[in-house]
């Protein structure tokens, strides 16, 4: 096998709020990953930084009383905490305020200004005259100029997914002050990204992303207003790195931010005397991997390998872009304390555990992913502590007490052992393609045929006679080359447990190809537990402690990030609002897929003599076909949306946690179309 150079990174947190569960599920999936890549033997480096740059973390450290330089250091100790305490392997964990940031952002932003690739112009722009700034537009709240959703950023509404200026939003008000911005004008700079339309349009379609990202993305070359100019400057004050030849212009946080991965691989270069043009320049052979979240995927798919061409960088081998964590079918929530902070669950249980659960449901696609806690106990338990640890339990005890720890020379039984062998190729290509979860079921499969065999052989039952000691002493050094295997596989997953492992073998580190030979003739080390069950009572107790940490945070001087994912509930209505909601019983009479949607349906709906349009967002529930002939309810007085695929005449009423798990109601039989639903 051919060693290969690899660069992976992951997502920079912002450096003005804690580590959540949903951080770590996307640091976790590119550890494994990282972690397997080194394990086959390739050359492979993992970096990452905090994001420490923007008006959240300037205004936070206003109302905390420090220097922004104060905050993002302090911050920067409690990501690198909680990251370490969940043994996330980085080779560098750096900070995009850094000489090495500012030197990249300069000479790229200069790159594509000599190149004829930044406009400056004059703009009118949201300005707080209590605050006096110029408020980005994540500090702007409103109403949506296209579907009128209250509540809405100045960049985007959650509820439609218009994508507008700040100024458009109506009856705005300032996030800072709560006052009624007024329009100013100022000059801003702007990268020209429609300049990269042909570049772009064969990166999305070279295999670089995934194909339900590649075609979302694909979408703003279709649309109205096509590759729009990106502003990449902010006015004074902010907290970043001014922009050269100017007086009070700084660069947007979202240049700076992905540039923190050259800069990090930079910083772990220079340290190392690692060659940074092998990884970087154009015509590179090493591989260049981000891992990221969907929700800036816009980002790091149509902006930054815009950014790179323009400064003659290579662009990345892939993005990997996933979905998001719900905890027990629902968004995370701090009003329910399952917004669960790192350090609150690190309090409380073995970080093994989260990464075996969320590599067990991890996927290569952007689906969401759920943790329930009720499922995460007992999967752990049946699988972890019932299954691979009670191989080694189970074998270890007969080698340490009646064999003076020697294992056997032979095994008597090679077929079974070249078995899980054998399994080496069909894991680890399903690694490689990010297809966790069904790796996870290959291991567990070859556990479950441990056990059987363990169980079948009955060594606890042949150790009470004397003759049959021999036998004993064979089948349990089987068990263990068994369990070998089965921990090597699971090594990137499980790092600690597998260094746990490979104390009590005696045989070195364990490398990919250590299972293709049986540990035979040697010396195992006394077997000490490896792990305890989930008990559920430390759930309880982290999910208390995480409410509590919520409180206080919540109590103290207020941080915001740069993406707000809190669930609050909405200002209640009275019963005459709600009263006005008409239901009616609909049939469905023809449902489509929606091309280039990842979730939506088109349903044509019989209201008893009046046809509607509806899209409805079931797909993944929902075969289209099988819901023609069906009756659902509808909220048939909804007035008409229009959508980027067109104009929505309603809405169907859905329940359920999500994914699969979305149940369109049928009425009772004899209901009729049209019937109003009390």
């Amino acid at each position: 096998m051919k060693s290969r150079k690899i660069l992976i990174t992951s997502a920079l947190p912002y450096a003005n709020a804690n580590i959540h569960l949903g951080h770590m599920f996307e640091h976790i999936q590119t550890d494994i990953w990282a972690r397997f890549q080194r394990l086959r033997g390739h050359e492979c480096y993992y970096v990452c930084a905090d994001d420490a740059h923007g008006t959240p973390i300037m205004l936070s450290a206003q109302k905390n009383g420090i220097t922004p330089q104060q905050l993002i250091d302090r911050v920067y100790q409690e990501h690198t905490r909680d990251f370490a305490g969940f043994n996330i392997s980085y080779d560098n964990y750096y900070t995009t305020h850094s000489d090495e940031n500012r030197e990249f952002s300069e000479y790229i932003y200069l790159a594509a200004r000599n190149n004829g690739h930044i406009d400056k112009r004059t703009i009118r722009q949201a300005y707080d005259e209590q605050a006096q700034m110029f408020l980005p537009d994540r500090f702007i709240k409103g109403e949506c100029p296209r579907c009128g959703a209250p509540d809405q950023y100045g960049d985007n509404c959650e509820v439609c997914g218009a994508t507008y200026a700040p100024t458009d939003l109506k009856n705005a008000v300032s996030v800072v002050s709560g006052t009624k911005p007024i329009e100013k004008e100022t000059e801003h700079y702007f990268f020209k990204l429609g300049n990269f339309e042909a570049f772009l349009r064969d990166f999305l379609q070279s295999g670089a992303v995934q194909k339900e990202i590649a075609n979302k993305q694909m979408e703003w070359f279709e649309s109205d207003q096509g590759l729009s100019d990106w502003d990449v400057s902010r006015d004074a004050p902010y907290w970043g790195f001014k922009i050269p030849d100017t007086e009070d212009k700084y660069f947007y946080v979202w240049l700076d931010a992905p540039i923190g991965y050259l800069a990090s691989f930079k910083n772990y270069c220079t340290r190392s005397g690692l060659n940074f043009d092998e990884f970087w320049k154009v015509g590179s052979e090493a591989e260049v991997y981000h891992f990221i979240g969907k929700d800036i995927a816009y980002f790091h798919t149509l902006f930054w390998p815009a950014l790179l061409k323009s400064a003659n960088f290579r662009t990345p081998t892939a993005v990997f872009c996933h979905g998001f964590v719900t905890v027990n079918g629902a968004k995370m929530s701090k009003s329910r304390g399952t917004f669960i902070q790192a350090e609150s669950y690190l309090r409380h249980l073995n970080p093994e555990y989260l990464r075996y659960y969320f590599a067990s449901k991890l996927g290569n696609s952007v689906d969401d992913i759920d943790l329930n806690l009720d499922d995460f106990q007992q999967r752990v338990n049946s699988d972890l502590v019932g299954k691979v640890v009670n191989i080694a339990s189970r074998c270890a005890g007969f080698i340490n007490k009646r064999f003076d720890n020697r294992l056997t020379a032979t095994l008597p039984n090679p077929a079974l052992y070249q078995e899980f062998a054998a399994a080496s190729e069909s894991i680890a290509e399903a690694f490689e393609q990010r297809r966790y979860s069904q790796a996870i079921r290959e291991i567990m499969a070859l556990a479950d045929k441990a056990n059987q065999y363990v169980d079948e052989q009955k060594p606890w039952a042949l150790a009470k006679d004397e003759t049959k000691l021999a036998e004993v002493q064979a089948i349990c050094t089987q068990g263990l080359n068994l369990y070998r295997a089965i921990i090597t596989y699971l090594k990137p997953v499980l790092p600690q447990l597998a260094a746990e492992s490979e104390a009590f073998l005696n045989a070195g580190a364990l490398r990919w190809a250590s299972v293709q030979e049986p540990l035979l003739g040697t010396s195992i080390n006394t077997f000490k537990p490896l792990m305890t069950r989930v008990e559920q009572a430390a759930v309880d107790a982290m999910i208390e402690d995480n409410k509590q940490a919520l409180a206080a945070a919540q109590a103290s001087p207020v941080t915001q990030s740069k993406h707000l994912t809190d669930d609050p509930i909405s200002a209640p209505i009275q019963y005459e609002d709600f009263a006005k909601l008409d239901f009616r019983v609909a049939k469905i009479v023809k449902a489509a897929a929606v091309e280039g949607a990842d979730k939506l349906v088109q349903l044509t709906l019989d209201l008893g003599g009046e046809t509607r349009n509806v899209f409805a967002g079931i797909k993944s529930a929902y075969h289209p076909a099988d819901l023609e002939g069906r009756l659902t309810v509808m909220v048939a007085n909804l007035a008409p949306r229009k959508m980027r695929f067109g104009v929505s005449e309603g809405m169907v009423l859905a329940a359920g946690p999500g994914g699969k798990d979305i149940f369109v109601l049928t009425p009772d039989a004899g209901a009729e179309p049209g019937m109003r639903v009390k």
